[in-house]
C-alpha cells in the first residue's frame, strides 16, 4: 500500500519561501507514467493544482503560480519537494502532495483521478 506524507512546516511569515517535502513508503512510484503533484485548499475554496515533476524530470506548472514555484523529485530517496517564493497570506491552505499514473497530456490536472493522496498539511501565512 503506497502512503504518502507531507513534511509539517506550520506558519510561515509574509515574503518567506514555504518549504514541503512529500515522503512516499509502501511502494515504487517510479513508473513512467506517474506525476507527482503539489495541490492545496485554500479556506473555503476548491482544490487548486500546483504543479507537477514527472518521472522524466520534467515539470508542469499551474501558470498562476509558476513565477513563484518549484518542484523537483528524489526518486532514490521515493521524495519530492514543493518550494513556494515570496507567500503571503493568500497561500494560507491544506497543503497535499499526490501521485497520478497516466499518460494523456494535461492529465495531472485531473485531480479526480489521481491515484494516492497524502493526509494534507495546514500551512498558514501570518505575521
Amino acid at each position: 500500500q503506497v502512503q504518502l506524507q507531507e513534511s509539517d512546516p506550520g506558519l510561515v511569515k509574509p515574503s518567506q519561501t514555504l518549504s514541503l517535502t512529500c515522503t512516499v513508503s509502501g511502494g515504487s512510484i517510479t513508473t513512467y507514467y506517474a506525476y507527482w503533484s503539489w495541490i492545496r485548499r485554500p479556506p473555503g475554496k476548491g482544490l487548486e493544482w500546483m504543479g507537477a515533476a514527472h518521472y522524466s524530470g520534467n515539470t508542469y506548472y499551474n501558470p498562476s503560480l509558476k513565477s513563484r514555484t518549484s518542484i523537483s523529485r528524489d526518486t532514490s530517496k521515493n521524495q519530492f519537494t514543493l518550494q513556494l517564493r515570496s507567500v503571503t497570506p493568500e497561500d494560507t491552505a491544506v497543503y497535499y502532495c499526490a501521485i497520478i499514473d497516466c499518460t494523456n497530456y494535461g492529465c495531472y490536472e485531473s485531480m479526480n483521478e489521481y491515484n494516492y493522496w497524502g493526509q494534507g498539511t495546514q500551512v498558514t501565512v501570518a505575521s
